[in-house]
């Protein structure tokens, strides 16, 4: 049976977690995107940027904010990487675009992260690999209500029980198998609801946007 992937960038690598249709599920982990992609399925999402403007806000995040609010990070662009600290990012930024319209220490802090995305994605990988945002897929699957918040017990919990719904049962004896990886307990939590979207998500935020290099920007949940 084909498997879906779900992928979440960690501080050593990234995470993968799979599932078929059947609910067999695995996990694994590696310092880049590569050896993990290679592994055959039929759709992947990942939490990461996919399809970067130089400038501006993606419509994608625009839209994705008005549904679950400031969990979405605006201000995600091509090249952000080539900065050599925040704040000269941020000076760009407000230079070019006004103020107020730089990036979030969330953002600066992944920027390595969606480069080594944006460089390995192209229009014809966009058919099985889409982008996903966490926040909005557990928002989905609880039936459009917000959740705790993911750092705590309660909100962990609430997401392990959606996620076992949906057929991740051995999560919990991941999450005490997983010391030594470097994966936190969120990480593991986050790939698996990327594979559940891989395999159920029928809704995006976005997708008439295309940037520079063909690529959609769409957020799929």
């Amino acid at each position: 049976m084909p498997n879906y992937f779900g992928l979440d960038g960690f501080r050593f690598g990234w995470v993968a977690a799979w599932i078929d249709e059947h609910g067999d599920h695995g996990f694994d982990y590696s310092p880049g995107l590569s050896r993990l992609l290679a592994m055959p399925h039929a759709r992947a999402m990942i939490d990461m940027p996919i399809g970067l403007n130089p400038s501006g806000y993606r419509a994608c995040d625009l839209q994705a904010r008005e549904l679950i609010g400031p969990a979405v990070f605006l201000g995600a662009r091509r090249d952000l990487w080539t900065f050599p600290d925040m704040a000269t990012a941020n000076r760009h930024y407000w230079r070019h675009e006004g103020k107020g319209r730089g990036v979030s220490a969330q953002l600066w802090n992944i920027r390595e992260k969606m480069r080594e995305v944006d460089v390995m994605m192209t229009p014809g990988r966009q058919a099985t690999i889409g982008e996903a945002h966490l926040e909005l897929i557990f928002w989905n699957l609880a039936g459009r209500v917000r959740l705790a918040n993911k750092t705590s017990a309660q909100g962990r919990e609430q997401r392990i029980a959606l996620l076992a719904r949906r057929g991740f049962v051995r999560l919990p004896k991941w999450l005490s198998q997983r010391h030594g990886t470097g994966i936190a307990r969120d990480d593991l939590i986050d790939a698996c609801a990327c594979a559940v979207a891989a395999r159920d998500s029928m809704q995006r935020a976005g997708g008439t946007e295309i940037d520079p290099r063909g690529l959609r920007m769409e957020i799929n949940y």
